[in-house]
């Protein structure tokens, strides 16, 4: 019988390992307006740019956010392509890309096949719901940049809805509204590990 409830125990934290923390975004009905502009926004197929003033300050970002996903993300390539992902899709969205790390991180803590008890998927740790609701349910969240491109705008649509102000918003995306733990980690690791200036 112990072996048994060792053996359970070992599969739970296997699969525990896989699931996310959060990504509980909750439906809301939307405005038939506000539907097809945030459809317009996740189907958009621009070319990626990265929003710098010169390759030098590009290659500088890079290399700092680099070296601080090091250890999560140890192979450069996938690394650097991540990185420029997050920051053309994050800068799309009118969104920081050094909070929308914190994000990822918080969420995720940047598995790309992450999912959680709710069924939100990948870095960003979308609700499937959203596919349909503003976008095609052929998508796969799973994809770097249909994840990216999901959560960013699913963020600035409540960033927007907020006001501006970050904690309700970030309340919002995790569907916890009013409490104040989710948004607090989010803003820390934003502020302590991915600020440019720190």
């Amino acid at each position: 019988m112990r072996l048994l409830g060792a053996r359970i125990c070992i599969l739970f934290c296997a699969l525990a390992a896989h699931c996310a923390y959060a990504g509980n975004q909750q439906y809301e009905p939307l405005s038939a307006s506000v539907q097809a502009a945030l459809h317009a926004t996740v189907s958009d197929e621009a070319t990626p740019f990265v929003a710098f003033d010169t390759k030098e300050q590009a290659r500088a970002w890079l290399d700092k956010m680099s070296r601080a996903l090091a250890k999560r993300m140890p192979e450069r390539r996938a690394r650097e392509e991540f990185l420029l992902t997050v920051h053309y899709e994050a800068t799309r969205a009118g969104l920081d890309p050094e909070l929308v790390l914190g994000l990822i991180e918080v969420e995720s803590n940047f598995r790309k096949y992450a999912v959680s008890t709710s069924g939100a998927r990948g870095y960003m740790q979308v609700m499937p719901f959203w596919t349909r609701l503003i976008g095609t349910a052929s998508q796969n969240l799973f994809h770097l940049r249909i994840n990216l491109r999901y959560g960013c705008t699913i963020l600035r649509y409540y960033l927007d809805m907020e006001h501006g102000d970050y904690y309700r918003a970030l309340g919002r995306y995790n569907g916890s509204l009013g409490q104040p733990a989710y948004p607090n980690m989010v803003m820390r690791a934003w502020h302590a590990n991915w600020s440019p200036s720190g």
